[in-house]
């Protein structure tokens, strides 16, 4: 815990979980990728014990949306006095708490905070307060990249190169499972 944030400062974790999977079931899955196996627990329990092991308030969105715009603009809503959110898909269960704490601790003078491995963009990313209404306006697919834009115009988004690869290591395959499953016995 930083000690000179108060809790209530914190953004608050958006877990979404609002997703169909259907690359995963394409790919030869028999259930929801969510709910596939990694090292014995479901991919989604690995993402939630990150969260939940990072101290920062969370919210799981969950209600199957049409779009990731509408996923975030649900859970932003359903999170009204919150600081601000990392916007968290639920299938990134290599992700770890201190990456989280990071992000949460770097957004305090940005308006947005993107987090890099390697030069890859990846997730979670971070939205202060000040994106509350364009975060709410969110609709579709697209997810927040509008908000990203409009807030790198006015020199607001921060890119924080962190050292793990759960930031961009998502479950959409068999595949990617596979590999998830290599790199979380590797650690």
């Amino acid at each position: 815990m930083n000690a000179t944030r108060p809790e209530a400062d914190l953004p608050t974790v958006l877990v979404l979980a609002s997703g169909r999977g259907e690359r995963f079931t394409a790919s030869g899955g028999r259930t929801h990728k969510l709910q596939a196996l990694l090292a014995g627990k479901p991919v989604l329990q690995h993402t939630l014990d990150a969260v939940i092991a990072s101290g920062l308030p969370w919210h799981l969105e969950d209600a199957g949306h049409p779009g990731m715009g509408d996923s975030i603009a649900a859970a932003v809503r359903a999170t009204p006095d919150a600081a601000g959110w990392l916007v968290l898909p639920a299938d990134l269960p290599l992700v770890r708490s201190d990456t989280l704490r990071a992000v949460a601790d770097a957004l305090g003078p940005h308006a947005v905070v993107i987090p890099l491995y390697q030069g890859e963009r990846g997730h979670p990313v971070g939205f202060s307060a000040v994106c509350r209404d364009q975060l709410l306006a969110l609709e579709g697919n697209q997810g927040a990249a509008p908000v990203v834009l409009a807030q790198a115009a006015m020199n607001s988004v921060a890119v924080l190169e962190l050292d793990d690869i759960g930031v961009v290591m998502d479950i959409d395959t068999l595949d990617d499972l596979a590999r998830a499953e290599k790199l979380l016995a590797a650690r």
